[in-house]
């Protein structure tokens, strides 16, 4: 692969996004790449949950790489944001494994988005965020409008995104969009990662049974209690719940199959 890199370490799979003299920005090859890999992962039985950080010190990912649809016009646009969305954060939003985003700098644009498609978001103090979308005379294409509603409430998004301001790690805490903070960049994946640790502990399937029934919630054509009422039905009949059980009654820990 040419822009992403890939380590895999107790179930954890690392992705980077490597284009640093571009501060991570996302072009078509780099989604691609992305989704390549996150659809390989999300059948490997090796990989538990995934964490998405960007190279270098500087970037998570500063946004879409302008260069490549500078030219556009709007079929193409369409393309650009439907494909985008379907193959890489509609794909990540519901991913059946936990998903982390390690922001480690600049979150703007297209990578503040990617941010916001996984399931959590850890950054760095120092990171920036934002949608300055607007001030190239667009809006987000990614899914930023509907996911930036969802965390932060209807008017904190628009302001957010009607001004295009960058906003502080600390404030993105505050208004939510974060789950933790990070000193500093050399803290950022061993926190990301002893998060995803805790989560690796339980029962795979009922991992991703949990990411559905919450996604539902905010599925306009999804019933969520429905949702979670068959998802809660269908985990009887796994070995996992059988297997939690047992260990729970004979007081040891439970080691889980993913069946």
């Amino acid at each position: 692969m040419r822009y992403i890199l890939t380590e895999l370490n107790d179930r954890q799979l690392v992705i980077r996004i490597n284009r640093p003299d571009k501060l991570n920005a996302l072009n078509r090859t780099t989604l691609e790449e992305l989704h390549g890999v996150l659809r390989q992962a999300a059948t490997d039985p090796r990989t538990g949950g995934v964490i998405i950080t960007g190279a270098g010190d500087k970037a998570f990912v500063a946004g879409a790489d302008i260069e490549e649809f500078a030219s556009y016009g709007q079929q193409e646009g369409t393309i650009l944001a439907q494909q985008g969305q379907e193959r890489v954060f509609d794909l990540i939003e519901n991913f059946p494994k936990p998903v982390l985003a390690a922001i480690n700098g600049y979150a703007l644009g297209g990578g503040l988005e990617l941010a916001l498609a996984c399931h959590l978001r850890i950054a760095s103090s120092h990171a920036k965020l934002g949608l300055p979308e607007v001030s190239l005379g667009l809006i987000p294409g990614y899914g930023g409008t509907q996911r930036l509603s969802m965390l932060a409430g209807r008017g904190k998004a628009l302001e957010l995104i009607l001004t295009g301001k960058m906003i502080t790690a600390q404030e993105a805490l505050e208004l939510k969009l974060l789950n933790h903070l990070s000193p500093d960049n050399g803290e950022l994946l061993p926190l990301c990662g002893r998060i995803l640790g805790e989560m690796l502990k339980n029962a795979p399937l009922a991992l991703a049974a949990a990411i559905r029934a919450v996604n539902a919630c905010f599925d306009p054509d999804a019933n969520g209690f429905k949702t979670e009422i068959r998802e809660f039905g269908n985990l009887f009949d796994t070995d996992d719940f059988k297997e939690g059980t047992r260990a729970f009654l004979e007081k040891r820990k439970p080691d889980f199959k993913g069946k």
